[in-house]
């Protein structure tokens, strides 16, 4: 190979590009990124840079001088607009082709919005420039709406709390984060903002955005009521960029769809938000929106690319800061999957659960234990029989359960309710919470 093309010049695609140059391959390479800024981290996105703890620069992943060591030829502010897979052509919005014998596509993925979000004051948040729009916003605004009430509206509304906004989150399912971890744990969470003074709205669609003077002023809702908002955040997911690989040859699917070593095509390979990929490790196909599967599919890629030829077959690793809390995935989480805690207890604040599906331990959940979690992973990775947890007798003080709702002692005590406040669920339908805790991800 004379030329390699990395399209994408965020955490995955730096890392494809590093991990060339490491493995000794002295050739031509192309590094593409839509963005202007030099690559930087995108989770400090939601949290320090929103409240203005960091700096942008401090989000930068690598400085000028390991960027010029790259010897790369660096096309920041450019965009993949097409992609020959027969010709192995990359073509840019500049009109300029660019011959590759190897790509790495590395795009990530693309914010999806509501009708009306054009208004002034409405905000997505994927990019350094979006993060940084959105805190002249809430420096200036006092009552934010944020839409979608998984991991990033999450992130979005706590750090809002602690600059002192009132927040509203809005999320159609009964708790937040209900689909990467189930209704209990939804709960816990619900609990945990609550208590930071968030006002939720679960279990009702947001039906459209109203304004005034092409500015928004408050989020219409299904039941036929509407916030009042100065500033919206939309958190309704994401969608892969792909856009630009219509009639490219490559197989169309969730994303670009390689095979268990990330190859889309000969000489072709994906990594990051963007990959739909074959985990011969849990035996079925994955696309992973996680930071550390970002660096680690990249580490592959490179070195299949290079002849590797090795399945990418990984537990996924992925968390979640909000106020004082961190909780650690690793692992999937079907949702048919049995639960039980290994250490701690929820009405503390802390614990470590583990997943079991068809006789295997499958994943590992932790609430503020970060060690305890990193120390049982190890059952994910060994595939550890779903007996080696349920034989293994649980400690007096650790055998209470997930809570069943918000009430009672299962609620954990950094989340219990103020005095002369109830405790109930509010606008969130607690009913949810009796089925069983669970965390798909795929």
């Amino acid at each position: 190979m004379k030329r390699i093309v990395v399209v994408g010049a965020s955490a995955a695609g730096l890392t494809a590009a590093e991990t060339l140059r490491r493995r000794g391959w002295g050739g031509e390479l192309t590094l593409i990124g839509e963005e202007s800024p030099p690559p930087y981290d995108r989770p400090p996105l939601s949290k320090q840079i929103l409240t203005g703890a960091w700096e942008p620069e401090q989000a930068t992943l690598r400085s000028p001088q390991d960027l010029a060591g790259l010897e790369a030829d660096l096309r920041l502010g450019q965009r993949a607009t097409a992609l020959d897979v027969e010709g192995h052509q990359v073509r840019l919005d500049n009109h300029e082709t660019i011959g590759f014998d190897g790509l790495v596509i590395a795009t990530g993925v693309t914010p999806r919005r509501l009708p009306g979000s054009d208004l002034a004051g409405v905000h997505v948040l994927r990019t350094l420039d979006d993060a940084l729009g959105l805190r002249a916003a809430l420096l200036t605004g006092d009552r934010v709406v944020v839409v979608g009430a998984g991991f990033l509206g999450t992130e979005v509304a706590a750090s809002a709390r602690t600059m002192n906004l009132k927040v509203t989150l809005v999320e159609p399912e009964p708790v937040p984060v209900r689909r990467p971890f189930g209704d209990r744990i939804g709960t816990l969470l619900a609990d945990l903002h609550r208590d930071h003074g968030t006002h939720l709205r679960c279990g009702v669609p947001v039906t459209g955005l109203r304004g005034a003077d092409g500015h928004v002023t408050g989020v219409e809702l299904g039941d036929g009521t509407t916030v009042t908002a100065d500033v919206v955040v939309l958190a309704l997911g994401s969608t892969p960029a792909t856009g630009w690989l219509t009639g490219s040859g490559l197989r169309p699917g969730d994303g670009v769809v390689c095979d268990a070593t990330c190859r889309a095509a000969p000489g072709i390979y994906a990594a990051g938000d963007v990959a739909s990929w074959y985990n011969p490790h849990f035996g079925t196909r994955m696309r992973l929106e996680h930071r550390m599967n970002a660096t680690e599919q990249a580490l592959a890629a490179a070195g299949n690319l290079l002849g590797d030829a090795e399945p990418f077959a990984p537990v996924p690793y992925f968390w979640t800061d909000q106020y004082d809390t961190r909780i650690q995935a690793y692992g999937v989480f079907p949702p048919d999957a049995d639960v039980r805690i290994l250490h701690g207890d929820p009405a503390d604040g802390h614990f470590a659960a583990a997943y079991g599906h068809h006789g295997k331990v499958v994943g590992i959940l932790g609430w503020n234990a970060p060690r305890q979690a990193r120390t049982l992973r190890r059952l994910v990775a060994e595939r550890a029989a779903w007996t080696a947890v349920t034989d293994t007798p649980t400690p007096h003080h650790e055998r209470r359960q997930l809570p069943p709702d918000g009430h009672g002692p299962g609620r954990p005590r950094s989340a219990r309710a103020r005095p002369g406040r109830p405790s109930h669920i509010a606008d969130c339908a607690s009913a949810a919470a009796r089925t069983s805790l669970f965390l798909p991800i795929l």
